[in-house]
């Protein structure tokens, strides 16, 4: 057994150094970037709101901010995997809750009965917008004057229609987002650029719609740029579409090379908007 004990001894600190750094390994990646991300609450006549807010700790100095708007499935990880991104590129990101207490849908029936709840009642969508926007400007790491906003699906319909009704903000992407206006932009009222990214197969997104936002844009003096992506279907940046689509039957499609040259072609518009 004396002989064995040493072995054993040795055997023991080599798993326990593999161990240790098997888990240095684990927090590297977040010690590099210095990644911070926390739940936040905050509230718009009543309600509460359940965000999360992805900064990199390790960046000096104030950085713009940007809004990630979910989205018809709600406030979920797919939302907030899009905020930690955009803080690893510098920004600090605040995914936010449009439904109200982080509510989220598990089928496509609750998901369109949510979304449309917003749509119907445009004001107080605007207005828990406008208590994300104040929260995020509100943080010591952003620069309060350069704010904008990206949106999902859904939420690509939300930032097109906040900046058609003249919010405060430098631009707005939509990715594969709905066109339709709450209310039609009007000329010198849009302070926002736009980027729309939109699949060209887009199921959901008719040519007529695309015309007719384009004519709409045009007679606003909008500064926006639309991009077709060939061969794409709907909700192209979620890696879950295909998932989605076989249990729903829905015209849903991940694209990978349109989602990453989606995200390029954002971080050239911020690139431009923002002045860095």
């Amino acid at each position: 057994m004396r002989l064995f004990l040493p072995a054993l001894i040795a055997l023991f600190l080599l798993a326990c150094n593999s161990n240790q750094q098997n888990a240095d390994e684990a927090r590297r990646p977040e010690q590099q970037t210095g990644l911070k991300t926390k739940v936040v609450k905050y509230f718009s006549n009543g309600d509460t709101l359940i965000g999360y807010l992805a900064y990199d700790a390790g960046k000096t100095g104030k950085r713009p901010g940007i809004l990630v708007v979910h989205e018809w499935w709600g406030h979920n990880a797919y939302a907030r995997k899009r905020a930690e991104m955009l803080a690893k590129l510098g920004y600090t990101a605040l995914a936010v809750d449009m439904y109200g207490n982080g509510k989220t849908a598990d089928h496509p029936d609750d998901a369109n009965k949510f979304a449309m709840a917003v749509f119907q009642h445009f004001e107080t969508g605007k207005a828990r917008f406008l208590a994300a926007k104040k929260l995020l400007k509100a943080h010591p790491t952003v620069d309060s004057t350069k704010i904008a906003a990206i949106g999902y699906c859904f939420g690509g319909g939300v930032v097109l229609n906040m900046a058609r009704l003249g919010v405060d903000l430098d631009g707005v992407v939509s990715f594969h987002g709905s066109l339709a206006a709450v209310k039609p932009a009007e000329k010198g009222k849009v302070k926002a650029a736009m980027l729309v990214c939109n699949g060209a197969d887009d199921k959901f997104v008719t040519q007529e719609q695309i015309e007719a936002f384009k004519k709409e844009m045009d007679a606003a003096g909008v500064d926006y740029k639309f991009i077709n992506y060939p061969g794409t279907l709907h909700s192209f940046t979620n890696p879950e579409a295909d998932t989605f689509a076989k249990k729903f039957g829905l015209p849903l499609a991940y694209n990978k090379a349109a989602d990453e040259q989606s995200w390029a072609e954002m971080q050239i518009f911020f690139k431009r908007i923002f002045g860095n």
